[in-house]
């Protein structure tokens, strides 16, 4: 499990000089309480560090560069307490490589009308001490996340804590490994893209392996390994009898056992977070990596088929980022759609590859020939996903940045059985509806490929972007086309 209480965000509170050492003594116990109160709020899932109260351009300097050295901090809050002359933050800011939120918040909810004097407001100046702050934020062109409110408002916590996971998921990009098994499936566009300026851009690596090398693995693993995770898929799935020991198409499951833990290992080995790999290169592998790749995603591996190493990347940060929440995250596939009038839908799924983190009670493990790949019959997990609030995102290259788009949907429950489709499959309604939605997409260029999730929302999305540098795109429920088209060609002519 990805445990993002490892993980540390800095509170930084700013003041000066002026106000004399008792004001300062006073502004550190408050700054030390407002830091312990997140760090102890439920919602926040990392660690909350209070920092020394910075007074001078040196002490802001190296608190900043201190931060960017640490390999645990992956963000900074800061508050301007009292004043805070905004060039003393210059050259930190200058320096400064983690995410940012600006928390502009005050000790005091409430003013004391009663007992409120001059000594009271010297010390209670974050009204205008977070508008210098901001104004040099600005003038830098600095990118940041801004929170208003009171420290112990519910509003406020939840989006420190939506902004902490989209700098958690931001930080385990950084020096990242992707594997890649073969290339891109042979003419697709939109899963091809520059790993150069991804690499440049996002932090993390993508390169590719021969199958060949990774045969070579999966051909090392020993049986008793094999046999003991076979007993593992026994007790967690449906099995039928032909599955189990003696059954007929017991060694296509054995099979997939084997390339389970050959790719485990691999990953391993290798630092991996996430992979591909794709039908049209499978060179001496028995099958199509069908549970394998489900059930990778479910121990927190990005994934995605036929060589889409953005998609892989953007399923492993959604990952980091909903973990600890109730539901999943997962590769998946606008594959076909039901058009009737009163009730469209589209059906999701993938060949195999659709993480059972997202399945509606227990999965089945079930062996079908596949008709694609020319290989033996793979086994994989069948189930159907639950309803509910949902969204897809897709990551694509557009030549000159990549955007990040997102469509909001909802999940519904499969009324029919469906016998003859043995594959996760989900059904889902896009936002605003049918047509718009899909209109919208198309006019985004989303990729058919996306990272599906139950646990996130639009503003973890949106957090990650501008972490990013992406651009960002919405399609929900208030969209309207014809004004969503022309947001697509005012971000056209802001990027050019």
């Amino acid at each position: 499990m990805i445990n993002l209480k490892n993980l540390e965000v800095w509170f930084i509170t700013g003041t000066q000089h002026l106000y004399g050492e008792e004001t300062l003594k006073t502004v550190a116990q408050h700054a030390q309480q407002v830091a312990e109160s997140l760090h102890q709020a439920e919602q926040i899932p990392v660690t909350v560090v209070y920092k020394p109260i910075v007074k001078t351009p040196d002490e802001i300097f190296q608190t900043l560069q201190q931060a960017n050295s640490s390999p645990a901090c992956i963000g900074v809050i800061t508050w301007m307490h009292t004043f805070s002359p905004a060039k003393m933050w210059i050259r930190g800011l200058n320096i400064l490589q983690k995410p940012l939120l600006h928390l502009h918040t005050q000790f005091n909810r409430d003013i004391p009308w009663d007992s409120i004097d001059m000594d009271f407001m010297n010390l209670n100046q974050s009204a205008h001490g977070d508008r210098e702050f901001g104004f040099i934020m600005s003038r830098m062109r600095k990118d940041r996340k801004v929170v208003v409110g009171h420290w112990q408002d519910e509003e406020v916590l939840e989006q420190i804590s939506t902004w902490t996971r989209a700098a958690a998921g931001w930080h385990d990009w950084q020096g990242a490994k992707f594997a890649r098994f073969g290339d891109n499936m042979r003419y697709v566009a939109v899963t091809e893209g520059d790993k150069v300026e991804a690499e440049m851009k996002f932090g993390f690596s993508v390169n590719t392996y021969g199958i060949g090398d990774l045969v070579e693995v999966i051909n090392s693993v020993e049986d008793q390994s094999i046999q003991n995770l076979l007993q593992e898929y026994e007790r967690s799935y449906h099995m039928d009898a032909s599955l189990l020991e003696g059954g007929a198409q017991r060694n296509s499951v054995y099979q997939a056992a084997k390339i389970e833990l050959g790719l485990r290992k691999f990953l391993e080995e290798g630092n991996f977070k996430g992979f591909t790999d794709t039908f049209e290169d499978l060179h001496g592998m028995i099958q199509l990596p069908g549970i394998a790749a489900q059930r990778l995603m479910a121990s927190g591996y990005g994934f995605a088929g036929e060589g889409d190493w953005k998609t892989v990347a953007l399923v492993r940060a959604c990952k980091v980022m909903g973990s600890g929440l109730e539901g999943g995250n997962s590769f998946m596939e606008d594959y076909t759609y039901h058009f009737n009038p009163e009730n469209p839908m589209v059906l999701g799924s993938h060949m195999l590859e659709v993480d059972a983190s997202l399945a509606k009670g227990k999965a089945s493990l079930e062996v079908h020939p596949l008709g694609i790949g020319g290989k033996s019959d793979p086994a994989r997990l069948v189930f159907n996903v639950a309803g509910g609030p949902a969204l897809n995102a897709s990551l694509i290259d557009m030549g000159n940045r990549f955007r990040l788009l997102i469509n909001e949907v909802q999940a519904v429950e499969a009324e029919h059985e469906l016998p003859k489709l043995p594959v996760a499959r989900v059904l889902w309604k896009p936002l605003p509806d049918m047509k718009n939605g899909c209109a919208a997409w198309i006019y985004a260029g989303g990729a058919h490929h996306t990272a599906y999730s139950q646990n996130l929302t639009t503003r973890h999305l949106q957090d990650f972007a501008n972490i990013a540098g992406m651009e960002y795109i919405n399609i929900g429920a208030e969209t309207k086309l014809d004004q969503f088209r022309n947001e697509l060609h005012w971000n056209e002519m802001f990027y050019k």
